[in-house]
């Protein structure tokens, strides 16, 4: 993926299409964080947008992911010369050469700006001073406190060699001309003295080290998982510098306590108190990912997940997506199982029959269906499901009221599957008829051995209780052929060729009322 997104990068780079191929390089640096290619790719585009620092940081991060890579330090100089640091830019291009002495776009850019350097040197030169006003830079009385201000300069007043020097060009500036070919000279004139900071701006950076000092020995503390100590120094560190990390760092401590309630108040303090300081976005994401975190372990799942698209839409990174993900598979599979419930299933499983005997299919499938989803585990559900479907979806199909009246032997009903069998039987053409006997058959031996150990009067008892028994009983046609049947028992056999008695007396047979051999 990462490939694929620099390519594309790559692309829109040579459209100069820059802000899609920045885009590109920065969801490829997500997955391939590490990858000093896409770092340097990207300082190429901002380097074109003219955004040079930028463009500096991200050659500083490619150069330390491989410092003996070339272009990395090419970049680097690029990046210089665009903020003007052309000796910084010097430099980088003569470490770009010396590690790769062919590199024309590096010997390029040394050339342009040595030139651009000299230019530099002699642009403010005063009418009349053949000096070019050099000579009197060297006898300004604050000259050593401005190269001692100045961090790129600062070291050269350890430099014993280079301070005879200076002292030489104080009493001789003259001599300047002599001494333009030692880079240390070129490095002091082309560096700009520092402007002084201004009272506000030395209490900010005050205020940060101090902050990030408390910091530090708290840091100390989480390792050794002394969290309240952690928190103490985190809590100071807020104190003396408004900055969210701190507060990012106490719901951490906190989180490792199990003070998950803390963790939630003290991230969502961090996450206002960015809004008001425009704290960058990445720090406020890490704010809502831990939010998410402690909301998980409190259970409330919702309001994880929540927490987490908050945190992606501020900023997109691999572990929010994979703790929201995580959180949304957990939160389904607790709902499924919440709502499995036995007693609800059988209520699901009754109606369901009730729907199907009374020929409602749609009502069927969706109350077996809701069974289905109460108790995933138990086969009924699906049987009697798939029945309703079958005859739900083609009435004439013989196959569907085979389901069916399996469906009703296992729901006990099996007068009613004897029916469905008949219904089968008329269905079908004629090829599938031993099968329709054998199922028909299996649900008289079942009517059969359920009544195995009934006596006499409980078989009565059970057949005047019974609708439709009492129906087939009442039939004054059933009635003639029973009563044939008495004094002539092959009349009985004859009338059978008949489906509809036939299935009449296997009703009757195994309901008791007909005893064979008696």
């Amino acid at each position: 993926m990462a490939d694929a997104l620099k390519s594309e990068g790559n692309k829109a780079f040579s459209a100069k299409d820059y802000p899609t191929a920045i885009e590109k390089f920065t969801q490829a640096l997500e997955i391939e964080p590490e990858n000093h290619i896409l770092y340097s790719n990207r300082s190429a585009v901002y380097n074109a947008q003219s955004e040079y620092q930028k463009a500096l940081d991200d050659a500083e991060k490619a150069i330390g992911i491989k410092g003996d890579w070339s272009k990395g330090h090419l970049r680097k100089g690029a990046a210089y010369r665009g903020l003007g640091d052309l000796l910084a830019a010097y430099d980088s291009y003569e470490e770009a050469l010396k590690l790769e002495p062919g590199n024309a776009q590096a010997k390029s850019g040394l050339d342009a700006t040595q030139r651009a350097i000299q230019a530099e040197a002699t642009a403010d030169g005063v009418q009349g001073d053949p000096l070019g006003g050099l000579g009197g830079m060297f006898n300004d009385p604050q000259m050593i406190e401005k190269l001692a201000n100045n961090p790129k300069t600062s070291a050269l007043l350890a430099d014993s060699e280079f301070m005879a020097k200076l002292e030489r060009l104080k009493s001789n500036p003259n001599a300047i001309g002599e001494e333009m070919r030692d880079p240390r000279f070129l490095q002091v004139m082309s560096e700009p003295t520092p402007e002084p900071e201004d009272e506000e701006a030395v209490a900010k950076r005050k205020a940060q080290e101090a902050g990030d000092a408390e910091k530090k020995i708290g840091n100390d503390f989480y390792k050794k998982k002394e969290h309240d100590k952690a928190i103490e120094h985190y809590e100071k560190a807020w104190e003396l510098n408004k900055d969210i990390t701190y507060l990012n760092n106490i719901g951490a401590a906190k989180f490792e306590k199990g003070d998950y309630e803390g963790t939630i108040e003290t991230c969502k303090k961090a996450v206002e108190e960015g809004r008001d300081l425009r704290a960058d976005f990445k720090t406020v994401a890490k704010s809502f990912t831990r939010i998410g975190s402690a909301y998980e372990k409190l259970g409330d799942l919702t309001q994880a997940i929540e927490s987490y698209n908050k945190s992606l839409m501020e900023h997109r990174t691999p572990e929010a997506l994979t703790k929201m993900r995580a959180a949304e598979k957990a939160r389904d599979t607790l709902e499924k199982d919440s709502y499995m419930d036995p007693a609800k299933a059988e209520e699901a499983r009754e109606l369901g029959q009730k729907k199907f005997q009374e020929a409602d299919w749609p009502g069927a499938v969706d109350a077996f269906t809701e069974m289905t989803k109460r108790a995933p585990a138990d086969p009924r559900g699906y049987s009697n499901r798939a029945a309703a479907l079958a005859i739900k979806r083609d009435p004439k199909f013989f196959r569907a009221y085979m389901r069916k009246g399996q469906a009703l032997v296992a729901m006990k009903e099996y007068n009613r599957a004897l029916d469905a069998f008949t219904e089968a039987a008329e269905k079908d053409d004629g090829s599938h008829a031993r099968e329709i006997e054998q199922q028909q058959q299996k649900c008289l031996d079942a009517q059969f051995s359920a009544r195995a150990d009934e006596t006499e009067q409980q078989t009565s008892e059970r057949i005047q209780n019974d609708p439709e028994i009492m129906s087939i009983l009442q039939d004054p046609v059933m009635q003639s052929i029973l009563q044939q049947a008495k004094s002539d028992p092959a009349a009985l056999q004859e009338h059978m060729k008949n489906p509809q008695v036939r299935i009449s007396v296997q009703k009757l047979m195994a309901a008791g009322v007909i005893r064979m051999g008696r």
